[in-house]
């Protein structure tokens, strides 16, 4: 299975999500290391098309300690792994008015990190604020049939 490192939960609330896609992304040595003690921070990281290719910008990785000379920068682009449908599909998408590509989470698979990247519509201030409430009412509803049904 998958096990998350670290996850954009503001992307989800920005963002209505329309489509997944699941990317492999290429890293270097230090990098992995960082991520393996979990310095990673998602919170302003998207997904960007240049000549063909999809970088994730914003991702925030920090340096790790224990590296000797050869660093990393922490807000590098970092190139994504996806095939060439993919991309294609992903750019005539993204050339629509109003669609992003934020990074929805990060985890390993079957020894490899992944990245999550949602196809979004951002979300004006009052549909957050019904997604809010509706999110309360749920919440509500299943505290009054948890107390139904303890009796």
């Amino acid at each position: 299975m998958s096990q998350d490192i670290a996850t954009n939960r503001k992307a989800r609330h920005d963002f209505q999500i329309l489509e997944t896609f699941e990317a492999g992304i290429e890293l270097k040595g230090t990098e992995v290391k960082s991520i393996r003690a979990g310095h990673v921070n998602l919170r302003d990281a998207f997904g960007q098309v240049h000549g063909g290719q999809i970088f994730v910008l914003g991702c925030d990785i920090k340096p790790y300690e224990s590296a000797s000379h050869e660093q990393h920068l922490p807000r590098r682009q970092r190139r994504l792994l996806l095939h060439r449908k993919e991309i294609d599909k992903i750019e005539s998408k993204l050339n629509e008015k109003g669609l992003s590509l934020p990074v929805l989470r990060m985890y390993w698979k079957d020894r490899r990190v992944k990245v999550e990247l949602g196809l979004g519509r951002g979300k004006a201030q009052h549909d957050k604020r019904e997604t809010l409430k509706k999110k309360v009412q749920d919440r509500e509803a299943q505290r009054a049939m948890a107390r139904f049904n303890r009796r």
